[in-house]
Order: structure tokens, then sequence, then C-alpha cells
């Protein structure tokens, strides 16, 4: 596996002004979870260029909108009540209106989907169940009233079908608060583990950054295959959400990729600004999300006195996983 990015940009922002509650339309069934190129090589990037910033090349963006390259993203539960358990629905359709039932496997999943509030607070990378008729489900609880922003990432069974990624919003209702972008950090600490970022985001230019796992003082060099890598990375920027989704250099059973306690990826970010990075990885059975903000074009040193980050927890399918 290439160390690669897909970029998915996106500016469309909640119209709704939240007040002490956030309010939900109705006769909407229930909803959603809560609060992640060349990323996949065989992902295109396709749809209009992001906003660059400070006089870098403009990067290719996608999943600023619902449909494209003939395909739409149907959510079915554009709305949910907050702190409530509900199943998110959704359907992938193509341009006949007729849902999409087959699909290539990437990183051994049919469709990625993750889901994010509009304020980065709360992340979920999650792998929704499709039934037969091209309805995919998942059991979601979002902690927080909002706006969320919800990403299928997939590729069609077609021959020249490429990789997409479409965007929806999604909406929680319930007391509103709220909250600022957690402080840059370059050490994240979840469960006991804590991980070091070494490296910047760079506008418009391919960086490494280095991310190193460790348990009690040690580095954790038995990392376990997850979705097919030691890890992966997803960065959001912060305002529009621009969507970079990243993988490491190398793959597990490669014979040179070691299972930690380091995991390398190569990414470029569309403009200047503040991104949320969130590190998915497995070790002992458990999956883990650390999380950081990081400055696009500011080296990681520059932030190496900010407060570690306690990262959000980590929800795959209807398996929920004890962080």
């Amino acid at each position: 596996m290439n160390a690669g990015l897909r970029i998915t940009a996106f500016a469309a922002a909640l119209a709704a002004t939240f007040g002490t509650a956030y309010g939900v339309g109705q006769g909407l069934d229930p909803v959603v979870d809560e609060p992640a190129p060349a990323a996949h090589d065989s992902h295109s990037e396709s749809s209009p260029a992001a906003e660059g910033g400070g006089g870098h090349e403009r990067q290719p963006v996608g999943g600023l909108q619902m449909s494209e390259g003939g395909y739409t993203l149907d959510l079915r539960t554009p709305s949910v009540t907050a702190g409530t358990r509900s199943d998110l629905r959704f359907v992938i359709r193509d341009s006949a209106g007729r849902a999409v039932t087959a699909y290539e496997r990437e990183h051994e999943k049919e469709l990625h989907l993750i889901v994010a509030s509009r304020d980065l607070g709360t992340y979920r990378h999650l792998h929704p169940t499709r039934a037969a008729d091209g309805t995919w489900t998942i059991p979601v609880e979002l902690p927080r009233a909002g706006g969320y922003r919800v990403f299928a990432d997939f590729t069609p069974a077609k021959k020249g079908a490429e990789n997409l990624t479409l965007g929806a919003d999604l909406a929680a209702s319930g007391s509103y608060r709220p909250q600022q972008l957690p402080a840059p950090n370059t050490t994240a600490k979840i469960n006991g583990y804590e991980v070091r970022l070494d490296g910047a985001l760079r506008p418009g230019k391919a960086s490494e950054l280095k991310l190193k796992v460790s348990r009690d003082g040690y580095p954790v060099t038995n990392l376990q295959p997850y979705l097919g890598a030691y890890g992966h990375l997803v960065a959001l920027r912060s305002g529009d959400l621009a969507y970079l989704h990243v993988h490491p250099g190398g793959e597990p059973g490669d014979g040179t990729t070691k299972p930690g306690p380091q995991i390398s990826f190569t990414a470029t970010a569309p403009s200047n600004g503040a991104y949320r990075l969130f590190l998915d990885f497995k070790h002992e059975g458990e999956v883990h999300t650390a999380a950081f903000t990081v400055r696009a074009g500011a080296s990681a040193a520059a932030t190496s006195e900010a407060p570690t980050s306690e990262a959000p927890t980590h929800e795959d399918g209807a398996e929920q996983h004890g962080h």
C-alpha cells in the first residue's frame, strides 16, 4: 500500500443558527452517531478546488456535494436526538435513482463512513451493514446537540468506476453548547496509551507525519492490523471540515513494515489553517483513537508545550470498542 492521500474538502455549513436548543424538523426518521487523499490508490481527485491559502497552489477536492459522478448519497435519517441511540440509514443511488448493491472492497470494507461534529469535538469512523436492497444501517449515538457532517467513502463495483466520497449534513437536537477547537498538541493520551506526533502539515506540499505509540512508558512494538494497516489517519480542517483520508506507507506482511511503535503517513494540506487529526490503531484486540490539533505550515515542535489531548471514543459497526 503506498502512502498517499485523498483530500476531500467541502464548504457546506448548516444554515440554522443555534440558540439554547438546536431544532429538528418534523416527520424525519431517527438518526445518527457522534464525535477523519491520494488515500486510497484508486481514488480519483475530481470536484471543485478547495480554497487555497497563503499563495499555495489549490488542491483538488471531493465530498463537497451529495452527488458526484452519477452517484448520490441519500441520507434517510438526516436528524436525531442527542444522547439517544438511533439507526443511521442511507442509500447510495446511481444516475437512474436505483440503489447501488455492489461495491469494491477497499481496506477490507465495501464502504467507510466518517461522522464528525462541526466543532470537531466528536468523531466516528464507522462501518455500517448493507441490506440486500442496498440500504446501509448502523446504530449510532450523538453525545451533543448541533451540526454534523457524514461522509460515505466507496467505489461502485462497475467497470471504470472511481472511488468517491459523498457528503451530507446531519442534525442532532437538544441543548446546544458550542465548544472551541482544542489547543494544538503533539501528544495525545487515550486509555493508558500515549501517541507522539512528529512532523507538520504543509499547504500544497506533501510532508511526512510520524506517530509513535507507547504504553506505560514503553514503545508498543506489536500493533495489530486494522482494516489492512497498522494505522489510519483522518484530518479535518477547522471551519469548513476539509477532509483528508491518509494511509501509512507499507502494509502488514510486506516484509518491511514493522508493527510499531512508529506509523508514518504522507499528507498534503489543501490550505493554511487549523486541522484536527484522528489516528485509529489496534492493540490487544481493541481499537483506539488518538486526536491532535495542528496548524498547517507550523512544525510540530512549535506546539510541543501545548497540553495533551484526550481522544474521542471509537465505534465500528454495532461493536462498541472500550475506549
